[in-house]
């Protein structure tokens, strides 16, 4: 046999050895993806609708419902679309105990989707999600396939070596050795400073291909992948809010949001006498969210929208709208100290210091983790005069989060079926001026959102300047 031929053959088993790699580390890569949560408020009803994780396509769909007190029973009706194509369909029955329902859908590739949820009395929720595929970078690839093709070249120069005449036939599969582990080594040294591809769903829009292969149209760049801010106008119809999201350079809708804090919008409406509505719009459209506002008061609410954006980072936009409604004003909170509210005794202390330490005390610990967190501190102030007009125009509008405590091993976190937190719940904030603030706590018991409201007197000393 002739050097060339030798170098063809040498070849063509290196090209099978990487190919053969490739194979067995896709089979062997660890499964991609996590549940989804993503709260709604879809009518009169507050949900919590939760995507399970799918590893391998095709494959079920779970889709979890969670419902709250005061929840009306009815049906869903669900459907998954991709490429705007529905695929499946499934009903979910709606009970009048609080808990979580469940609908099983099916997916058939990965890719962006969309999961649509209706009430039948209005127009559907839609819920933009990814369901991931398992990648095989390029350097596990070459990792795996040198060595594989290592191991042959291995048993050819021990075959030759055995059966060829002149032993020196067997150098030349053992150079392949040699180039092959090269290769492999390389791969892995360099798999800790090789940049991942952008990422489709956080950086990129996805596409179907690009969440198949991201690595086949990834380019080392100078990119800067984030968004300009978003623009907020807030129309008030027929008992419910109407919300439109633009791009604060083009004008066009805003269709490209992501799940913070396990929802798509977190809307925070402060009525004129001071109550607050903790709402989740749903998505009826590109850049178009709806949301129902229940009994309102007649005036001026407070609006704002925390959200974030694809490549634009969390944004907080701010605005008014003028409500007509018959509902009695709120009365005005009282300070720190025991209350009950909705039937559930609660202790408030505020501890002044630089931060400053908020903590309400609960009857048991039973607390359940709501919108991925232990509880939720909205302050804003300092004002005087009406809550919906002095929180509008307030210097500090703050949204904080009490953690909920970390298990080694668990990699999720916990959705609402975990009822094992408190008593304690507890913040720290740092107050930037002296003042009046209006401050509202919220934690999540027998699938019940209590709402702690309360007024604080922040002196000169306590504040951070």
């Amino acid at each position: 046999m002739g050097s060339k031929p030798k170098a063809v053959l040498l070849m063509l088993l290196a090209t099978l050895g990487i190919l053969a790699g490739g194979g067995t580390a896709h089979a062997d890569g660890a499964p991609g993806g996590a549940d989804i949560q993503v709260a709604q408020t879809l009518g009169a009803r507050e949900l919590t609708v939760i995507i399970r994780r799918v590893d391998t396509t095709p494959s079920p769909l779970r889709v979890d419902v969670v419902t709250h007190q005061g929840s009306a029973p009815g049906t869903l009706h669900l459907a998954v679309a991709a490429d705007g194509v529905p695929s499946s369909r499934a009903d979910v029955v709606l009970g009048a105990t609080p808990g979580v329902y469940a609908g099983n859908l099916q997916v058939g590739k990965p890719g962006p989707w969309v999961l649509s949820l209706s009430d039948g009395a209005g127009p559907p929720a839609t819920i933009p999600f990814i369901v991931p595929a398992r990648v095989v970078p390029p350097w596990e690839k070459a990792t795996y396939g040198g060595f594989v093709a290592a191991g042959a070249f291995l048993l050819i120069a021990l075959i030759v070596g055995a059966w060829a005449r002149r032993t020196a036939y067997a150098l030349i599969p053992g150079a392949g050795v040699v180039a092959a582990i090269a290769v492999a080594v390389t791969g892995a040294l360099l798999s800790a400073s090789t940049p991942p591809p952008p990422a489709p769903g956080s950086q990129l829009d996805p596409t179907f291909d690009n969440v198949t292969d991201p690595y086949a149209n990834a380019r080392l760049s100078t990119v800067d992948y984030s968004r300009p801010p978003v623009n907020l106008a807030v129309e008030a119809g027929r008992g419910e809010l109407e919300l439109r999201l633009t791009d604060g350079a083009t004008g066009r809708p805003v269709d490209d949001l992501l799940v913070h804090d396990n929802a798509l919008v977190h809307l925070v409406l402060v009525s004129p006498s001071g109550r607050l509505s903790h709402l989740h719009p749903v998505r009826v459209g590109p850049g178009g969210y709806r949301v129902r506002l229940a009994d309102p008061e007649a005036g001026t609410y407070a609006v704002a929208a925390e959200l974030a954006r694809r490549g634009g980072g969390v944004q907080l936009v701010r605005s008014t709208v003028d409500v007509h409604g018959t509902a009695a004003p709120a009365p005005e909170p009282p300070g720190p100290g025991p209350r009950t509210v909705d039937g559930t005794p609660v202790e408030l202390t505020v501890t002044p210091g630089t931060p400053a330490t908020v903590t309400a005390r609960f009857p048991a610990q039973d607390l359940q983790p709501w919108l991925g967190m232990l509880g939720h501190l909205i302050i804003t102030g300092p004002f005087t005069g009406a809550a919906g007009e002095g929180a509008a125009k307030a210097p500090t509008w703050a949204h904080v989060h009490a953690m909920v405590p970390p298990v080694a091993g668990q990699l999720d976190r916990p959705d609402e079926t975990v009822a094992a937190y408190g008593p304690d719940v507890s913040f720290t904030y740092t107050f930037a001026e002296p003042g009046r603030y209006r401050i509202w706590l919220q934690a999540e018991r027998g699938y019940h959102v209590l709402t702690v409201p309360a007024v604080v007197d922040i002196p000169a000393t306590g504040a951070g300047r």
